[in-house]
């Protein structure tokens, strides 16, 4: 036998068992998702697109304390306030710089009200700058799209706070 023969027939034996172990793994399940058309499961303590959050009355729940925005390490946060009538102070400005937010938390944490979260999505790409800093009428609207997977989130996650 010459040494060209026994190569050949060393390749097509190392074929064969390549071949078969492709055939092994081809029937199993993927250990892969096929994003965007199948989404992964996230934590109830994923951070994404901030939001703010409103009472089952429908009153926003920021009483304006500007706890976040003192707690902010990026300054990304900026409030006014403003008394109402009532006594009772709330919001005229929350802006959110999201270009400069490094999604910490701490605003979420700092709030106690929880009317600022962080929610679920993380798919907000955007094609200006312009549309990333986030005026107070998009983070309401950001809070009831979201609310009901926000809800479930704060209330899975109480117990380990």
């Amino acid at each position: 036998m010459s040494f060209f023969n026994f190569l050949k027939s060393f390749l097509l034996i190392d074929f064969i068992k390549a071949y078969l172990l492709a055939q092994k793994y081809f029937f199993q399940k993927k250990a892969t998702i096929n994003y965007p058309f199948e989404k992964g499961k996230l934590s109830p303590r994923f951070r994404g697109e901030h939001a703010l959050r409103r009472y089952p009355s429908g009153e926003e729940r920021c009483i304006g304390c500007k706890l976040c925005e003192a707690v902010c390490p990026a300054q990304a946060i900026t409030i006014e306030t403003e008394p109402r009538d009532d006594g009772t102070r709330r919001t005229t400005r929350y802006d959110i710089d999201m270009v400069k937010c490094i999604y910490c938390g701490l605003c979420e944490e700092s709030c106690p009200v929880d009317a600022i979260v962080q929610g679920p999505n993380f798919e907000f790409t955007t094609e200006t700058r312009k549309e990333l800093y986030y005026s107070k009428d998009k983070l309401l609207e950001n809070g009831d799209r979201w609310e009901t997977v926000i809800a479930e989130n704060l209330e899975a996650d109480s117990k380990y706070r």
